[in-house]
């Protein structure tokens, strides 16, 4: 499926969040759980031409915003070579990192202190409610390749 749509924030009258107008559509394999599933719900039986306007609660979308995925670290475990590389620890940086177990996740940098860092391990988008406006561009059945690879190629889509 492809659609061009305008994500706000709350409703339809809300701060912009993003948008695909001016750009290539967005493009997705129904059913294989690469979008939030009320936004998948939201299209079900649209067809090329449809337009659309929805709202998903932020308990259905990105989850809410937990407290407890505040997480304070000691600053020196950023440290490589002695030294904190200039402009990591600001405020609002997403930061990359890998656990024990070598699996990766993003912490945003919430508080700087002396000796210590909180992070946010909420996703930017918890606790938001969403609204979606748009038209549906295309439908068609999802290649062999798309459903291997599980992701749209072409127009819309990733290309290889």
């Amino acid at each position: 499926m492809l659609v061009h749509y305008t994500l706000t924030q709350g409703n339809a009258e809300g701060e912009m969040i993003e948008s695909t107008q001016g750009r290539e559509p967005l493009g997705f394999i129904y059913g294989v759980g690469m979008m939030i599933p009320d936004f998948e719900a939201n299209l079900l039986g649209l067809k090329a031409g449809d337009t659309f306007s929805f709202g998903i609660k932020a308990a259905n979308a990105y989850g809410e915003y937990d407290e407890t995925a505040l997480v304070e670290v000691p600053k020196n475990m950023f440290e490589m070579d002695g030294k904190i590389p200039d402009g990591l620890l600001e405020i609002g940086n997403t930061i990359p990192l890998t656990d024990q177990d070598g699996n990766r996740f993003q912490g945003t940098v919430a508080w700087v202190g002396l000796d210590k860092v909180k992070l946010d391990f909420n996703h930017p988008m918890a606790g938001v409610d969403l609204h979606f406006t748009g038209q549906v561009e295309m439908v068609r059945d999802a290649e062999p390749a798309e459903l291997e690879h599980g992701h749209v190629h072409g127009a819309g889509g990733h290309h290889h």
